[in-house]
């Protein structure tokens, strides 16, 4: 991640962070439209360099191997990161899914059976996020968190959100006539937010923080196995026929005002329904 810009300027406020997170055709959105093309994971969890297979000695030599302070981002991105600190608010829509029932599944598997469960989802849903141009966030035990804005989507953010939200239930096995492999749900929300590099020294993450992202994940705290509950703001972003779709207010712990959402059901008779 480089900026002439910012070069020139001297500088990273956040009106660079608001133009460099905002531009949806940068030459950062083109260099990762090649990189997650060559296949394996782990990779780059920002730019999409892979870091093993064998596109990895080729990405070493450019830089783009595992930062030793935080192995999910390459060096490259990291030193950008670290070095320019800031962020600025953009709209940027917002991806929870949580694994239903964790806890009993844990209790009804070994240790090393619930590890390998949790492994394919993550190794799964990485790639389902990374197909649809977004950004993994982190994972919090059974948790995908992951962000989808305009450098890496353009103005498709909402849209693309939903998509991956939709083939992330289906790699997980809902519309199949035996169930999931995995039982999930999860909360989607378009808003404008801040966005951008937190933490010091080797905890630099990019990430989205505010009340969007808590009334995100209380959403998928929410959604049944196999649903997606969508905010108005976001189904009408992602341009969703609300007409088909029957609206329902939540109301979401901590929230003053209930929450307007639309169902959208993955399953083997349907793959939308209204709760």
């Amino acid at each position: 991640m480089t900026s002439d810009r910012a070069a020139m300027n001297g500088g990273y406020d956040e009106e660079f962070w608001r133009e460099f997170l905002s531009r949806g055709q940068s030459r950062e959105r083109r260099v990762r439209d090649v990189f997650k093309r060559i296949p394996h994971d782990p990779r780059c969890k920002l730019c999409a360099a892979p870091f093993a297979g064998a596109g990895a000695p080729v990405m070493r030599l450019i830089g783009k191997r595992p930062a030793e302070q935080n192995p999910n981002i390459c060096r490259k991105c990291f030193t950008f990161l670290s070095s320019h600190h800031g962020g600025a608010e953009i709209d940027v829509t917002m991806l929870f899914a949580d694994i239903r029932g964790s806890t009993t599944l844990a209790e009804d598997m070994s240790t090393a059976d619930f590890r390998r469960l949790l492994d394919r989802f993550y190794t799964t849903a990485s790639g389902v996020v990374f197909a649809h141009d977004g950004m993994v966030d982190k994972f919090v035990g059974d948790e995908l968190v992951a962000n989808f804005f305009p450098l890496l989507t353009g103005d498709r953010h909402a849209i693309k959100g939903v998509d991956a939200a939709r083939d992330l239930l289906r790699a997980t096995g809902h519309e199949e006539p035996a169930g999931p492999w995995v039982p999930l749900g999860a909360g989607l929300h378009t808003a404008r937010t801040w966005f951008g590099a937190v933490g010091r020294g080797g905890r630099v993450e990019l990430t989205a923080v505010g009340d969007a992202v808590n009334t995100t994940a209380r959403l998928a705290s929410l959604a049944a196995a196999g649903e997606i509950l969508v905010t108005i703001e976001a189904a009408t972003a992602a341009a969703l026929d609300l007409g088909s779709l029957d609206r329902q207010q939540l109301e979401l712990k901590g929230k003053r005002h209930a929450i307007e959402v639309v169902r959208l059901r993955i399953g083997p008779a349907d793959s939308i329904a209204a709760a």
